[in-house]
């Protein structure tokens, strides 16, 4: 019997994108992203993104926020989490069954517990924190260096209120899907994955990653953020040829999804956990479930 809304979570080229279009079909579902990098349009094979060369809906089943930012604007996991509350009651409301799919811990996260209240920040201090980071500025003292993004956020927030980012998220949470939907892992063996990704990578590349490389470059993105734009931009720059670009990719990608795997393990509690790529038999079982 299936339940009022679901999260499928679980590490890159697991599969769950395609468990997930499989049981939207069976359950009338719309699918809706949980994942930071297949939010932006134009990067849709490099971010593995269901969407490229298609529309807003596949074979019949509804797909949101994907592919609906364009490269350069930034969202916070508030302006995520908000958006996907409206897909969610939109859904409800058409008596449609939530699907979150994604991989992105800080969204499955926001989704499952909420998020604490933050302040608004003037587009001045978002700029501004942004080229601080990007240009290696002398940060505040006892400021912590995360990746770009985050520590560009982190910094934003220091600017606008003169407190560290770590007080406000001592505020009580808000905001969270309730009630909670069933929590899905999709968890198979890092070899299984270690081969899905080395098959996949060349693949990405020959359905217009290349291509996608060069809009993020014109749009002045930061690479860094997705796992294979970094790559492709080397090479279109001339700093690295095509093979050690995909060796690269194969390599961070496996680091990202062990990464994911570790998350998973110790932040998400799954109702159920699949060990393997999802077949038809594991939809029947989650619709039994």
């Amino acid at each position: 019997m299936s339940k009022n809304s679901y999260i499928i979570a679980g590490p890159t080229a697991s599969g769950k994108s395609d468990f997930a279009h499989a049981l939207a079909k069976r359950i009338s579902g719309v699918v809706i992203n949980a994942d930071s990098v297949q939010i932006y349009r134009g990067i849709e094979n490099i971010s593995a993104s269901p969407m490229a060369g298609n529309s807003q809906e596949i074979d019949g089943v509804p797909y949101r926020l994907f592919s609906i930012l364009p490269l350069g604007e930034q969202i916070s996991v508030a302006d995520y989490l908000e958006m996907a509350r409206r897909e969610y009651d939109d859904a409800i409301a058409k008596g449609q069954v939530p699907i979150f799919v994604g991989g992105s811990g800080f969204y499955i996260n926001a989704l499952v517990n909420g998020i604490s209240p933050m302040p608004e920040v003037s587009p001045a201090n978002r700029r501004r924190a942004r080229e601080m980071i990007k240009n290696g500025a002398t940060l505040p003292d006892g400021f912590i260096m995360q990746d770009p993004q985050r520590s560009a956020r982190s910094l934003e927030v220091f600017l606008e209120t003169g407190r560290p980012l770590s007080e406000w998220q001592k505020q009580p949470r808000r905001g969270a899907i309730v009630p909670t939907p069933f929590k899905i892992l999709i968890n198979p063996s890092r070899d299984e994955l270690r081969d899905r990704i080395a098959t996949r990578v060349p693949q990405m590349i020959s359905a217009g990653a290349l291509d996608e490389a060069r809009a993020v470059i014109a749009a002045g993105w930061d690479e860094k953020r997705a796992i294979g734009a970094s790559e492709l931009c080397k090479v279109m720059r001339g700093e690295e040829n095509m093979d050690t670009a995909i060796a690269n990719w194969v390599t961070r990608t496996n680091q990202y999804a062990k990464r994911q795997q570790t998350w998973f393990r110790g932040q998400y509690a799954a109702d159920l956990e699949i060990k393997n790529v999802p077949t038809d038999q594991d939809v029947d079982l989650v619709i039994s479930a």
